[in-house]
């Protein structure tokens, strides 16, 4: 994500439903996977359509774009920033499934927690939120830019966005997520006719990946998962597929993944 977008605005994950029956459903999937050709096929889980809570840290260019296809997808969202006011407008028109509040509700609120921020506030959002995003799914999508976000910005590139991110937010369940792609195309490309637009993932936490997947393919884009977190700088600030709009065969070749 562009920093100079960025910078223009700036308990526990409750395993419910809607957590179970996507770790159910993968479990089914690696079963089916598994069975011997001589047994009868079995049906495919219906995907799960239960709507996800979403507190969104940071609701500027791509937390509001993505507010906006996730409400679409029928999910529940709570938009908020260091001036909430301020996007009451936007929530009125994205209609009842959207709230504002402050970072601490987004954090409260979210089963799964969007951080959008300039890259030098993570550091910062880990440390007062400590408390309320434990053990939460939190997708990130900020990217270090020294010239915007000082020498932590050169270290964090320098180990990989997605190892400095999870030494910023301890305890939490992070996926790298969104970062490798600008607002724009957030809002012109998704539910593309024709092949989905690839995005890249990376994570340590199978079932907050699988989550995260859900949540790419509600967008209207396809996931990609790269790996752990430790090959998140593959698509890093940088890197030949940042911010390059591939569909998932192009991103693939492009990583080198089967």
């Amino acid at each position: 994500m562009d920093w100079r977008e960025e910078r223009t605005m700036i308990s526990k994950t409750t395993r419910n439903g809607w957590l179970g029956r996507m770790a159910g459903a993968a479990l089914g999937l690696a079963a089916i996977a598994c069975t011997s050709s001589s047994q009868a096929a079995a049906p495919n889980p219906e995907p799960d359509s239960t709507p996800v809570k979403i507190g969104i840290i940071g609701t500027g260019h791509i937390g509001g774009a993505l507010a906006s296809l996730w409400v679409k997808s029928g999910h529940d969202v709570l938009l908020s920033s260091r001036h909430p006011d301020e996007l009451k407008s936007l929530a009125q028109s994205l209609g009842s499934k959207a709230r504002v509040g402050t970072p601490h509700d987004a954090a409260v609120f979210g089963d799964v927690v969007l951080l959008s921020v300039p890259y030098g506030a993570t550091p910062q959002v880990g440390h007062d939120l400590a408390h309320e995003l434990a053990g939460k799914i939190v997708l990130d999508t900020g990217n270090p830019y020294p010239a915007r976000d000082g020498q932590m910005a050169e270290e964090a590139r320098r180990k990989g966005t997605g190892v400095a991110s999870a030494e910023f937010l301890p305890g939490v369940r992070l996926v790298r997520a969104f970062n490798a792609i600008n607002s724009g195309s957030l809002a012109s490309e998704a539910h593309r006719a024709g092949e989905p637009m690839a995005i890249p993932l990376a994570g340590d936490d199978k079932e907050a990946l699988a989550v995260a997947q859900r949540l790419v393919k509600d967008a209207g884009f396809e996931p990609v998962v790269v790996g752990p977190l430790s090959r998140a700088k593959e698509f890093d600030v940088g890197t030949p597929v940042y911010v390059k709009l591939l569909t998932a065969p192009q991103l693939r070749k492009a990583l080198g993944l089967k």
